[in-house]
């Protein structure tokens, strides 16, 4: 596959960029105008993606009552607003050819909502929202929408204190996590995924 990645800060790219021969394009996905730049790129490149994975994440935790509203605001903005100015835009260029696929990246925080966590909960509630909707409208028009709730702490591999403490078998492998994610991609249309939940075999659920 022919991969773009988008960051608000493409620096922190390089290292994917290089594994993957990708396209980095800044963007920072709640401004509209920058999501419509972003897909102007690839398009001017190669063509309209055959799939849109948002993966994009922002939160604020602590004690409800002194939460930061502009912090709040900017956890829903990232979590939910901007995952639906990608979608639609992933389905604006999507819809007139007839096929395509675009994933919402979720998390424990999809289903659960946490004490002291609730804004990430509200923007992963609504991003889950976005998605089933979305699976609902375009499914009968040939674009796939999945959603991916990702319950667990994921691997940063041999240098990842959180691995270490948990062991082998607690946390999730980003590579195992790519397999299901491609799965999805490759289904056939008589038998659609709109949601997948992945977890290590020690997560509680």
């Amino acid at each position: 596959m022919r991969v773009a990645l988008a960051a608000r800060d493409t620096g922190k790219l390089g290292a994917l960029v290089k594994g993957t021969s990708a396209l980095p394009i800044a963007c920072d996905a709640a401004e509209s105008a920058q999501v419509e730049s972003m897909f102007a790129a690839v398009e001017a490149k190669w063509s309209v993606p055959d799939l849109v994975v948002y993966n994009a994440g922002y939160r604020v935790r602590g004690p409800l009552v002194s939460l930061d509203p502009k912090e709040v605001e900017r956890t829903i903005a990232v979590s939910a607003y901007a995952g639906f100015l990608v979608g639609q835009a992933a389905a604006k260029r999507m819809l007139p050819r007839g096929s395509g696929a675009v994933f919402f990246t979720g998390a424990s925080a999809s289903i659960k909502g946490y004490a002291e966590s609730a804004p990430f909960a509200m923007g992963k509630f609504a991003l889950r929202g976005l998605a089933q909707s979305m699976a609902r409208e375009l499914a009968p028009k040939g674009i796939h929408v999945a959603h991916f709730v990702i319950d667990g702490g994921i691997s940063g591999g041999a240098g990842d204190s959180r691995s270490r403490e948990r062991g082998e078998d607690g946390m999730l492998l980003p590579d195992e996590i790519a397999k299901n994610y491609m799965n999805v991609f490759r289904q056939h249309r008589s038998a659609w995924t709109w949601e997948v939940e992945l977890r290590p075999w020690v997560e509680r659920f």
